[in-house]
């Protein structure tokens, strides 16, 4: 099945596409060009241009830099409609932090929050962060007043610290199911604290990789109506055959079954699905009709982060 020419996708984290890596600070127009051309062949017209932990340095360069492609191509600019800073300020404790650098996780100063924003051009869209890590909650309040929205992600919070985020601000659950060790308490873990809040949008990847059909049912049926988005969180594999691709400085083995992962290592580090499968997957494997399904990989989180699509 395909989905007809006029259907417009938005997917507020995606890390390169198509062989271009978005993490690169030496991304060049062409590559851009590339990569947008075919994320609109995808249906994908609208996303988030998404960088993950490293130091405030690069992400200030690294948003420069896309910024100045955008005044050069309309195409790309019609297409990046913003930014999603995944980390750095995510926990460094182990198995939750996942294929982000440890080393790079670190705690949040305004100062520095306010450098993205501002190399941002004002598109910063969506922060993904632990609530647990100090000084994160004043983050997630400066956010709220620039109109910025707050995921929380790669973070072991407890109930505590996801009580104080939904208070002062945040709105979603980045990635709910990943970036967790593959052991935990059977009841008490953060995948189920994230998942019974009804305030958070739980925010999940249907590639059947990342969560296997039926864990995506039992979440999807957890939340309220209109409370699940979905994504990709491709990167540079998406859209492209199988090989070896890079996420900044990591290498990453994504072989023919789609799966991306540190070589000689099993966590995941993004995906290699296209939005316009995922709306296949989740009319699929939740039994959803298509409008539903494309409203909920396209207006409905369209409207959340603001954009018109």
């Amino acid at each position: 099945m395909s989905l007809p020419e006029e259907t417009k996708l938005f997917d507020f984290q995606v890390n390169g596409f198509d062989g271009v890596d978005f993490q690169s600070e030496s991304l060049g127009l062409e590559e851009m060009s590339h990569a947008v051309a075919t994320l609109n062949h995808h249906r994908m017209t609208a996303i988030l241009y998404t960088l993950i932990t490293d130091k405030v340095d690069a992400l200030c360069r690294k948003l420069e830099r896309i910024e100045k492609l955008r005044t050069q191509d309309e195409r790309i600019a019609t297409t990046v409609r913003g930014y999603h800073i995944e980390g750095p300020w995510v926990t460094d404790e182990a198995g939750y932090h996942g294929a982000h650098p440890r080393e790079l996780v670190c705690k949040p100063t305004l100062e520095d929050y306010r450098r993205l924003r501002d190399a941002a051009g004002g598109r910063l869209k969506l922060i993904t962060l632990a609530p647990e890590v100090e000084g994160c909650l004043s983050i997630i309040e400066a956010a709220k007043d620039d109109g910025i929205r707050i995921g929380l992600g790669h973070t072991n919070a407890s109930e505590d610290a996801i009580d104080d985020a939904i208070r002062v601000g945040a709105t979603l659950a980045t990635h709910v199911g990943n970036a967790v060790p593959l052991h935990m308490h059977r009841h008490d873990n953060v995948v189920q604290r994230l998942l019974a809040r009804d305030e958070l949008i739980a925010c999940l990847i249907p590639d059947g990789i990342h969560l296997p059909p039926f864990v995506l049912k039992n979440f999807f049926r957890a939340k309220p109506s209109g409370k699940a988005f979905f994504t990709t969180d491709c990167m540079a594999a998406a859209g492209a055959p199988s090989g070896r691709y890079t996420v900044g400085p990591h290498e990453m083995d994504v072989g023919e079954d789609g799966i991306v992962h540190l070589p000689g290592d099993d966590r995941f580090a993004g995906s290699s699905l296209t939005l316009d499968r995922g709306v296949e997957n989740v009319m699929k494997w939740l039994d959803l009709e298509r409008e539903e399904a494309v409203s909920l990989c396209s207006t409905l989180p369209a409207k959340h982060f603001s954009i018109e699509l």
